[in-house]
């Protein structure tokens, strides 16, 4: 037996196929040359199809309205995929009209190393005994811990009505507010000039979410998904009352008793004993 048949029986390859293998190795085919077609345009036919496209009259113009708007003159050029062909071989195939250029926003990026250093606060709706009634809770969370530091619970969405609960809370729980940043989704209170004011005048540095994007505020809105999918979360709320009487045994709940799986199933009140600030209640 040839050392090619051992090989092959050697490896459990049939010989064609070692064969055909060896052959394309060492004797590789050269590439075929693509055929011009017969009727394809000449160099000076296509310079003035890219002329024309270019042209004061069509710069603003896709080919395909070009393409149209020559045919109703009686002038054709070329077909409509040659038309697209030729601008794309010079990489001018792109939108071709006037177009408004949107802000991008940069994502934002919310890092906390402490207690008392980033907040997140947002609102939501508790829906009332009445239809189409509702009532709004404002709550304040840290990031760092997950404690919810400040809430409150108005018969309306008001950024007059944040300001002081802002205030309130940098006051109670003693935070120096230039080393303070609070965030928040683009809603019209967020974005008010008084509570910006008011941040400002305190040296606090406010950061927003990117427009239309639901997830830069992850924090604040996680916390209520947990309140909302509690079991003994109602349907509806007989009054404002009966909203912030459950908003106080769920707080205090969710502060001392939840375990937070973003802060290794630690409850919020145990990263504040650790942290630098201290006991929150203290």
């Amino acid at each position: 037996m040839t050392n090619w048949t051992v090989a092959c029986l050697a490896f459990g390859v049939a010989r064609v196929t070692a064969y055909r293998f060896w052959k394309r190795e060492n004797n590789p085919a050269a590439p075929k040359e693509r055929s011009k077609p017969a009727r394809s345009l000449l160099e000076n036919e296509r310079r003035h199809v890219l002329d024309t496209l270019n042209s004061e009259r069509f710069v603003d113009t896709a080919p395909l309205e070009v393409f149209a708007t020559l045919l109703d003159e009686g002038v054709y050029l070329c077909s409509i995929s040659t038309m697209y062909r030729v601008p794309d071989g010079n990489q001018e195939v792109r939108e071709r009209r006037n177009q408004a250029r949107h802000i991008e926003y940069a994502k934002p990026e919310l890092l906390a190393t402490g207690p008392n250093e980033l907040w997140s606060w947002d609102i939501t709706k508790l829906r009332g005994a009445a239809k189409w009634s509702c009532f709004y809770l404002y709550v304040i969370m840290d990031v760092f811990s997950r404690y919810v530091v400040g809430w409150m619970v108005a018969p309306r969405e008001n950024a007059e009505l944040a300001k002081p609960l802002i205030a309130e809370t940098i006051g109670k729980q003693q935070v120096d507010p230039s080393v303070l940043t609070i965030h928040a989704d683009r809603g019209s209170s967020m974005k008010s000039k008084c509570v910006a004011m008011l941040l400002s005048d305190m040296g606090v540095t406010k950061t927003h979410g990117r427009p239309h994007v639901s997830n830069d505020n992850p924090y604040s809105e996680s916390q209520f998904k947990t309140m909302k999918y509690r079991p003994e979360f109602p349907e509806r709320f007989g009054s404002i009352e009966d909203a912030r009487s459950f908003c106080v045994d769920f707080f205090r709940c969710y502060n001392q008793d939840h375990h937070h799986s973003g802060i290794g199933l630690m409850t919020p009140l145990r990263p504040l004993w650790l942290g630098r600030a201290g006991h929150p209640e203290s």
